[in-house]
């Protein structure tokens, strides 16, 4: 090779860098973009526009719960639909219905019970978009890039948690509720767009036959069949369901430790920011197999600091503790190679959205169960249990993964009822 054409050749580019050398990576990243935006902007607008409306808390804290509770019908029961349809059409339809339930939200005589539906209808179509979506990426980055990509979702979606609230919130001195609908219903329409527009028309995975709650409880059985599977899904919704417990009772911490509520948002906003910073340090200065690599010792470790709460830390050191378990949060990146090579191609749309559906309802009733027993216990009390019960946890289900490893996953030419 000439010295000309060695000052010629590219160089090489590598992380994050190469994922948005993808066009159509760029696509569902800016469409993901929106949709996070769309959804935080409804959440907080309907809650708003309901306890304006009603002045009971209880209703307001319904309408998050309810972003919570149908991924356990809806991402179960509906989950062969992700791969019985061709995905750009199913993503573009999903987003097209939450503009329209978003749209019926924002009309002015909406009865509140009408809203709770929406709210719930909306709530059951994230399941079947997002495990869509996450196969789709598999079709579009291969090797380690998938990974990358995955990783990048979740950057987003641990930002929301982070800026995501306050913004919506300032969104609504200027705005009222039901026009900030209105933008959640453009930005959601605004997805469907680039996703018509920026990623290819791929075929169904799976033909469509039978019916589609039978089949879907059938592959979600034959998934959870599989040994590795089923350990990869326990690795996925097992440490969430306790660190979420941790967010659920930060306002008795608060309390009890003597802040406010900016207090409590910096609490909140810790292991999210902690998340976010692992996520971006081990997809840039981390290789692939360093990630492997590192991927158990760090899950088993991520719950070890909200044990220490048992010494009753005062905020500033609570606040610390729920950064370290975010920055654990590097173990997923592995994670993500292992299952996605674990699971055959004909059923990674369903996988997708079972596991999507573990995590969403495991953290829903994680929360629940901290906030109940956060009313007769100290605060920092039920994060250390939490924090000691989950380890515990988490060290048997590694032990699974570990014992797992490489063993025989469904065949591609099998049904998800049968083998043949």
């Amino acid at each position: 090779m000439t010295r000309h054409a060695r000052r010629k050749s590219p160089r090489p580019i590598g992380g994050y860098r190469a994922v948005f050398a993808v066009r159509e990576y760029r696509a569902i990243f800016a469409a993901h973009l929106l949709s996070v935006l769309g959804g935080v902007f409804a959440e907080v607008a309907l809650a708003v526009l309901v306890f304006h409306r009603t002045g009971s808390a209880l209703l307001t804290a319904l309408i998050f719960a309810l972003g919570f509770l149908p991924y356990a019908l809806s991402g179960v029961l509906l989950s062969a639909l992700a791969d019985r349809y061709p995905p750009r059409r199913l993503l573009v339809v999903c987003d097209l219905l939450s503009a329209a339930c978003m749209a019926m939200m924002a009309a002015p005589r909406t009865p509140l019970a009408v809203l709770f539906v929406l709210r719930f209808a909306t709530a059951s179509i994230a399941p079947l978009f997002t495990g869509t979506r996450a196969a789709s990426l598999a079709d579009i980055l291969q090797g380690d890039l998938y990974v990358l990509g995955r990783s990048l979702v979740r950057i987003v979606s641990q930002s929301s948690q982070i800026i995501g609230y306050g913004l919506g919130g300032l969104a609504l001195v200027w705005l009222s509720p039901r026009v900030a609908l209105c933008v959640a219903v453009a930005t959601f329409l605004g997805s469907a767009l680039l996703l018509r527009l920026g990623t290819h028309d791929r075929p169904a995975r799976a033909s469509a036959s039978g019916a589609t709650m039978r089949q879907s409880l059938a592959s979600a059985g034959r998934l959870l069949g599989e040994r590795r599977i089923r350990a990869l899904l326990l690795m996925w919704w097992i440490p969430p369901m306790f660190f979420v417990v941790a967010e659920g009772v930060a306002a008795p911490y608060a309390r009890d430790a003597g802040a406010g509520s900016a207090g409590f948002g910096l609490f909140l906003a810790a292991m999210p920011a902690g998340t976010v910073v692992s996520e971006v340090l081990a997809g840039t200065l981390l290789a692939a197999a360093t990630r492997d690599r590192v991927a158990l010792p760090l899950a088993a470790v991520s719950l070890l600091p909200m044990v220490a709460f048992a010494a009753h830390p005062p905020l500033p050191v609570g606040v610390g503790f729920m950064l370290l378990t975010g920055l654990c949060a590097a173990y997923t990146l592995g994670m993500d190679r292992w299952f996605v090579e674990a699971v055959p191609e004909r059923l990674r749309g369903q996988a997708m959205s079972l596991l999507g559906a573990g995590i969403m309802t495991l953290q829903g009733l994680g929360m629940a169960v901290g906030g109940a027993i956060a009313d007769v216990v100290p605060a920092d009390a039920v994060i250390c249990g939490a924090g000691a019960i989950g380890t515990l946890s988490v060290l048997g289900v590694l032990r699974s993964v570990r014992r797992s490893a490489g063993r025989a996953r469904i065949g591609p030419g099998e049904s998800a009822g049968e083998r043949r």
